[in-house]
């Protein structure tokens, strides 16, 4: 154990520099957190998804969607069968939407990812039970018995919840957000192009 914290604690010549490196970083982790309002993906608010300029198209067709009245971005896209793995997927996901973010990688269209397509798979069957296994229904389209609850949904209904929404250039969307969610600046930016807009 000596050998372990020997090796750990720094010679006392670069104590003073590591505490100043560790404050830093331990500082800009700390105001990577607030900037980037990382406590509010805890929550079910589907504004949150909006914090990512990228996702509004999305959110903006999500909400004049009937799905709006029913259903949050949540209850379709995160795994619903139990706590810890709710929050897995969310931290997942949520690490690779800041990853793709913050080094400006994200793809102009937006695409689930395999693990994204059978949450959602498993989320439509789960609210939409009754319909997808009533035997009454089930004659009513063709190979619709057989493939119930293996066929994709989507592959019949492609305009749920999302409508053709599936780009950054589609701006028609944009007016249907909250101001709020519109621009996603932070207010220390935002004062600083508005000094320098003024000075021109």
């Amino acid at each position: 154990m000596k050998k372990i914290l020997k090796f750990l604690i720094p010679p006392k010549e670069w104590m003073f520099p590591g505490l100043i490196i560790s404050g830093a970083l331990v500082g800009l982790t700390i105001y990577a957190f607030i900037e980037s309002k990382a406590v509010s993906y805890l929550s079910d608010d589907p504004a949150t998804c909006v914090n990512c300029h990228v996702m509004t198209p999305q959110y903006a067709t999500w909400k004049t969607s009937s799905h709006r009245e029913w259903a949050t971005c949540n209850d379709c896209h995160v795994p619903q069968d139990n706590f810890v793995k709710t929050y897995a997927f969310k931290a997942q996901d949520g690490f690779n939407h800041a990853t793709a973010f913050l080094t400006r990688s994200e793809p102009e269209v937006i695409r689930m990812k395999e693990a994204g397509v059978e949450v959602v798979q498993d989320n439509c069957v789960r609210c939409h039970e009754n319909q997808v296994t009533d035997a009454r229904l089930a004659g009513m389209v063709e190979n619709h018995k057989e493939q119930r609850t293996t066929r994709l949904c989507w592959s019949c209904h492609q305009e749920v919840p999302h409508g053709k929404a599936n780009s950054l250039s589609t701006t028609k969307y944009y007016g249907k957000v909250p101001m709020e969610h519109q621009n996603t600046l932070p207010d220390w930016l935002k004062k600083i192009t508005t000094k320098t807009n003024e000075n021109k």
